[in-house]
């Protein structure tokens, strides 16, 4: 299949199914000797759906080339593929900390704007300040 058939079979851009390339996520596709378009196989097909859910649960491009390279090693593999799980796991639970930090600093400033008593700056603007 073509570059475009394949993006659009997948859902992603042509100019990423390039950068994939460029960066060896994804083989060099067979070109045609005559027109040198790309013809990407069966594999490619499944080894970008495979990157495009893994971005979906917050893997690298990095991250997904190891468990791209974990997948050469079906039964040897999976204390690694454990490792890098967990690993991303944690990352999250980290961001979610912070994000819920973020909530109730936020949530503070509204309610600091709904206490103005005054025709100064906004609360909000001033504890961002200081």
């Amino acid at each position: 299949m073509t570059i475009g058939e394949l993006a659009k079979k997948v859902g992603v851009n042509v100019q990423t199914i390039r950068y994939y390339e460029r960066e060896g996520l994804l083989p060099d596709a067979h070109r045609w000797p005559d027109s040198g378009y790309r013809d990407f196989d069966d594999e490619a097909f499944l080894r970008l759906q495979f990157i495009r859910s893994a971005k979906e649960l917050g893997f690298t491009l990095r991250e997904i080339k190891e468990l791209l390279d974990l997948r050469v090693l079906p039964g040897e593999s999976c204390a690694e593929v454990k490792q890098l799980l967990k690993a991303k796991l944690g990352d999250i639970e980290t961001r979610m900390k912070e994000m819920r930090r973020l909530r109730r600093v936020l949530l503070k400033f509204v309610a600091a704007c709904g206490h103005r008593r005054t025709k100064t700056s906004c609360p909000a603007l001033w504890a961002l300040e200081h």
